[in-house]
């Protein structure tokens, strides 16, 4: 899981992310570290063409296969 320090903007990550419409259904999506356009002081995750800040206990992944082990580990 990668540090809030370690992101840089422009990269490709994946983030467990939870469907804020049925919170029993979480998935991993794809997403992109840029500039929140409304602070651009900070970083935000592009997701699904919306922009939501970043969080400290937000689990952020460089690789599928990393979100998707600990994915396994606590959903299934």
């Amino acid at each position: 899981m990668l540090d809030i320090a370690q992101l840089e903007e422009g990269q490709q990550v994946y983030i467990i992310y939870r469907n804020p419409h049925t919170p029993t259904v979480s998935t991993i999506q794809e997403a992109t570290i840029i500039r929140d356009p409304m602070d651009p002081t900070r970083l935000s995750l592009l997701l699904y063409d919306f922009y939501h800040p970043i969080e400290e206990d937000d689990a952020i992944f460089t690789s599928y296969q990393e979100a998707e082990s600990l994915f396994e580990q606590y959903y299934m």
